[in-house]
């Protein structure tokens, strides 16, 4: 392992990084209402911290393994995590101590959109948008744009791209070079955050709204600006291009990137994995709608975009809200929920185990009923009409598996620390799928669960962001042998 090259290039990063600070310092300006100091002091704190790290290990230039692309990627994500905190501690109008401060960072740098800030509206301009910023930074991954940008790294950048990229078919590039595919991924997240912000200045958004929810919605995180969410606005346009957008964002952008070059469609629909998850949406909201009009008139003045809006932002886990869904028809949140264990596509900004995963688990069931019936016959399974190699249906099994370990060691966790069965299981299903979606009183009690509670979950938001293995392999012994 080589310690020194990592420890350089992490510090490097978080050199990086740090500039994104002064452009919250910049918001404060424009509007003048204060909050510009908090972010002038923790862009001081974190490039120093980047420089102390980077000076001494400067001259350490070696090609990286695959272990120490997986060691850099965790590194910057707890060490990001943890100066992102940096203007919730310093900022004296939501007053939080250590741990709520890095369960927010955590929070937003993860895409989750859990919150404990209460009385958005109040806070100055400058801590909304950080929050969105770094939300918006997280979704894509810091890492991809450090590949993209800083080819002093001096490092085979597929080590890190393999680490950070969700899905299980992780060496699937979209350009010949590890570069030119992490810039080709940024174009498109900037061109869909732009188009995004555009629509929502069309429906009526103002400017700082508009860019706000653009970067939540293409990031999937869910956080909002106000403390009705979406349901500030009260608009059908707003929701209808969000409800749009979060299904872009779910989709698998390698699926954008064939559409843009090819200046055609038709690859969305070619794509198996693209169709389960329109069917998936499709059905829920149908579901939905049969539930709630059947339901009787109590119900009724849910209109249909709201509807709509809600049912696809808790199944693709962004996390807006429009409605209180605790208060619709009880099946529904449960449900909507269950979904979101399910979540957006591989190679896109949303959490859940992924639909290619899960229709492959599907499929693979289905193939073993058949082995029941006819045991000597030879059943191949295929993707896209590609045969799948018995490798990948390992590595989803394997990936299964320690996602139900991970979910079971979290969900006692947070119940020995007094939480009742049932809200434990909406902590840690918002925190592992990265959702922010929490039903019944665990919402509204999230600022006053433990500390153990909240780092538990700080420790999900990182599982689920990193895809279970890329945290996991580091506590194998394996992993740290020579």
């Amino acid at each position: 392992m080589r310690f020194r090259s990592i420890i350089r290039i992490v510090g490097l990063l978080i050199m990086l990084l740090s500039i994104f600070m002064l452009v919250p310092a910049m918001v404060a300006l424009i509007y003048k209402d204060g909050g510009g100091a908090i972010f002038v002091r923790s862009f001081a704190a974190a490039f120093t911290i980047g420089t102390v790290l980077w000076l001494p290990n400067r001259h350490y230039r070696s090609e990286l393994g695959t272990r120490d692309g997986f060691l850099i990627v965790v590194l910057f994500w707890v060490v990001l995590g943890g100066i992102g905190a940096l203007p919730f501690i310093f900022d004296s109008h939501i007053n939080l101590d250590l741990t709520t401060a890095f369960f927010e960072s955590f929070s937003v740098l993860t895409t989750t959109g859990a919150t404990t800030i209460t009385h958005l509206d109040e806070l100055p301009k400058a801590l909304l948008f950080y929050r969105q910023l770094v939300l918006w930074l997280g979704g894509m991954g810091i890492i991809v744009l450090a590949v993209a940008v800083l080819p002093l790294l001096g490092v085979g950048g597929m080590q890190l791209y393999r680490a950070e990229i969700p899905g299980p078919q992780k060496d699937n590039k979209m350009r010949p070079r590890i570069a030119q595919t992490a810039k080709t991924l940024w174009l498109i997240y900037i061109l869909l955050t732009i188009v995004c912000c555009l629509c929502f200045l069309l429906a009526g958004m103002n400017v700082f709204d508009a860019i706000s929810h653009s970067f939540s919605t293409i990031a999937m995180g869910g956080i909002s600006t106000h403390d009705n969410s979406l349901a500030y606005f009260n608009s059908p346009a707003v929701n209808y291009i969000t409800t749009f957008f979060m299904i872009l964002s779910g989709c698998n952008f390698g699926l954008h990137f064939l559409a843009l070059s090819r200046f055609s469609l038709k690859s969305y629909w070619r794509d198996q994995e693209f169709r389960t998850f329109i069917t998936i949406l499709a059905v829920l909201i149908v579901v939905a709608i049969l539930i709630i009009y059947l339901s009787g008139s109590a119900y009724r003045h849910l209109s249909f975009d709201k509807i709509i809006v809600q049912v696809v932002s808790i199944a693709t886990t962004t996390g807006f809200m429009v409605e209180d869904i605790n208060y619709w028809p009880p099946i529904l949140p449960v449900l909507l929920l269950c979904a979101s264990f399910i979540g957006a596509c591989a190679g896109s900004t949303g959490g859940g185990l992924k639909v290619v995963r899960v229709l492959l688990l599907s499929l693979q069931s289905s193939r073993e009923l058949k082995r029941l019936i006819h045991p000597n016959a030879i059943y191949t399974l295929k993707l896209n009409s590609k045969v799948l190699s018995e490798r990948i249906l390992e590595s989803v099994w394997g990936f299964f598996s320690a996602y139900i370990f991970v979910f079971l060691v979290s969900f006692f966790i947070i119940m020995a620390t007094g939480e009742n069965a049932i809200d434990s299981f909406y902590l840690v299903s918002s925190s592992l799928n990265n959702s922010g979606v929490i039903l019944g009183s665990a919402n509204a009690g999230l600022a006053e669960i433990s500390q153990i509670a909240k780092w538990t979950m700080v420790i999900d938001m990182l599982f689920g962001r990193l895809e279970i293995f890329t945290l996991l392999i580091l506590f194998t012994p394996a992993f740290w042998r020579s």
